[in-house]
């Protein structure tokens, strides 16, 4: 999940100092706050922090930033409020802000509402929501070219390939998800007209057991090769194509972070390569400029395959594949390809 223009990719993001006395609050008792030189924490969406995906990657880099500045995990310093269902939004929100951490971060467009409300309501903190964008001059928004990054996942399926059968299973339909499947099928389709892609969607992102079940249906519909933008439900897909590779060679693509090591069975690895989003870069970059006194409010920024915030990893693609991966992305740096953003922008 779940615009302008800079480098960076996600991660954590801090607050500039409140040492100051003329930023110091008062309580409703009318005595001075504890003052806190930064701090900074997140709200995870649907998956957590161990998700192996989006979550994870944001943890880790705001995970990354307080130990770079010396801070500890918990108040005044970093930390995370796991979310196990939508309605935990708002209320761990609120639980952040409580606890007076200076930046807060959604991760994920899940939560575009509840970040909205809150920031609303808080109009001296500092929120940034990760995948979509809120007009508000306390809200940072940030957002990514999936959809680049997809198109060149599109061109290593491509290139791998034996049956010309190949499948995609997205979490839930959406703008970003869109951008996933969109630029899949326009990759795989640059490559060869004549590979058809099955898309399927799990309608949620956090049940392994979908992604695994509309998994073992592709495989056994003869598709060798599988790009999961799922989140947690993704994880099931790792799964099914484990199970496939004792009777025939399967991939599996992975999303938002290098995720060779879920591919990793007796004798071998199928992950094919992944799509990385530069969540936890992003993270840490904003983290620092809160830090710093440059914390950009208002404004949206956008990481695409030009400033490093998307990118598709080497993983185990054939030298082949790798190399028309590599033409591919340097035509669409230099704008000879457009990449579409919605599945209807796809020529028929």
């Amino acid at each position: 999940m779940k615009i302008s223009h800079k480098i960076g990719l996600v991660a954590s993001i801090a607050v500039m100092g409140l040492a100051l006395v003329a930023c110091g609050g008062k309580s409703n008792s009318g005595s001075a706050t504890k003052t806190v030189k930064y701090s900074a924490a997140l709200v995870t969406d649907g998956g957590g922090v161990d998700d192996k995906s989006f979550n994870q990657s944001g943890w880790e880099g705001l995970e990354a930033w307080g130990k770079k500045n010396g801070l500890k995990k918990g108040v005044g310093g970093y930390n995370y409020a796991q979310s196990n269902s939508d309605a935990d939004f708002t209320p761990n929100i609120n639980k952040l802000i409580q606890a007076k951490y200076a930046t807060i971060f959604g991760i994920g467009y899940k939560l575009e509402s509840a970040i909205k409300n809150a920031a609303k309501a808080n109009p001296k903190t500092n929120f940034v929501i990760i995948d979509d964008v809120i007009d508000a001059k306390n809200v940072a928004s940030v957002t990514f070219k999936d959809n680049e990054g997809a198109f060149l996942a599109g061109v290593a399926a491509a290139e791998t390939t034996k049956t010309k059968k190949v499948g995609f299973i997205g979490g839930m339909h959406g703008a970003v998800i869109d951008r996933f499947e969109a630029g899949f099928r326009q990759g795989v389709a640059a490559v060869d007209k004549n590979i058809s892609v099955d898309v399927k969607y799990a309608n949620d992102f956090s049940k392994p057991d979908v992604g695994q079940a509309l998994a073992n249906a592709m495989f056994n519909n003869d598709e060798d090769v599988i790009y999961q933008a799922a989140g947690g439900t993704g994880m099931g897909v790792f799964s099914a194509a484990k199970n496939q590779i004792k009777k025939k060679k399967v991939w599996v693509i992975g999303v938002d972070r290098d995720q060779t090591p879920e591919g990793k069975y007796s004798g071998g690895n199928l992950t094919l390569t992944s799509t990385v989003k530069g969540v936890d870069i992003a993270v840490e970059k904003l983290a620092d400029d809160a830090k710093d006194g440059k914390f950009p409010g208002g404004k949206t920024t956008v990481y695409g395959l030009k400033e490093k915030g998307v990118k598709l990893a080497r993983g185990n693609m054939s030298a082949a594949a790798w190399k028309a991966v590599q033409d591919y992305q340097q035509q669409i740096i230099d704008g000879k390809i457009k990449v579409a953003e919605k599945p209807s922008q796809l020529k028929k």
